[in-house]
């Protein structure tokens, strides 16, 4: 029988079709990158989403978030992101927490709930508490290192964080995973080198200075890390063949 997600079990079968609505997936920082791997996941059966995001929609988002309009402007990005998702799928359970994610609200989480955990945020911190917590947990996480000042969609890579290269943030992601005993972490990355953005008076919406962007390159990063997800969760690889 037809369903909207007819075309996906063409592929992967109804066995991991029915895994996907029996998942759980938390996406930290619902953003240039998180809005895609949100968006990738809703229309791929996820059954459930936890986002987790403490920002509102501004003006300055438009040019990259796909949950970013004229009329979410102004809205808390997970309740744009809750809207958006129950337009593509009803049923779709969505757990939202309008919370910045940092060591101190760490505790206000349980990682063991979740199948999958994405790490879409911004700041070093968080991201390695989020890294220190999934390994507690023994939950799988998937990791976006820097996006912004970055045009070339095609220089991202899905590697492990210990065998990535020119990236800023991942060195610094590395040293600091590597004295917390974190041996691994998957991560997308670019080994393009970042590029200076030009100086600029305008003030943005955060009142801090941010890094320029596309809305071709968090969109990218956004869509692979919820394909890796997907495969993951069904034990798919580029193919069609199970791991």
């Amino acid at each position: 029988m037809i369903n909207q997600f007819s075309r996906t079990e063409l592929i992967f079968g109804k066995e991991a079709i029915d895994k996907l609505h029996a998942s759980r997936v938390a996406v930290f920082g619902i953003g240039g990158v998180g809005g895609y791997v949100v968006e990738a996941l809703a229309r791929s059966g996820i059954g459930t989403l936890d986002i987790i995001d403490n920002d509102t929609v501004c003006l300055s988002n438009l040019n990259r978030q796909i949950i970013a309009t004229y009329k979410t402007i102004g809205m808390p990005k997970v309740d744009a992101a809750e809207e958006r998702i129950h337009d593509i799928c009803p049923d779709i359970k969505v757990n939202k927490y309008k919370c910045f994610y940092l060591p101190e609200t760490a505790d206000g989480f349980d990682f063991t709930q979740y199948d999958y955990i994405v790490d879409a945020i911004d700041t070093v911190k968080g991201k390695i508490e989020l890294a220190v917590r999934a390994k507690q947990a023994g939950t799988p996480i998937i990791a976006s290192m820097g996006a912004g000042n970055k045009i070339d969609p095609t220089a991202f890579r899905v590697a492990d964080i210990y065998k990535t290269s020119v990236c800023p943030l991942a060195k610094v992601m590395r040293y600091e995973l590597r004295k917390r005993g974190i041996k691994k972490l998957k991560v997308v990355y670019s080994q393009e080198l970042p590029i200076k953005p030009s100086d600029s008076s305008e003030e943005n919406c955060n009142k801090r200075q941010i890094p320029g962007s596309t809305a071709f390159v968090p969109s990218t990063v956004g869509l692979i890390i919820a394909a890796e997800i997907v495969k993951d969760l069904t034990g798919f690889s580029v193919g069609g063949n199970k791991t």
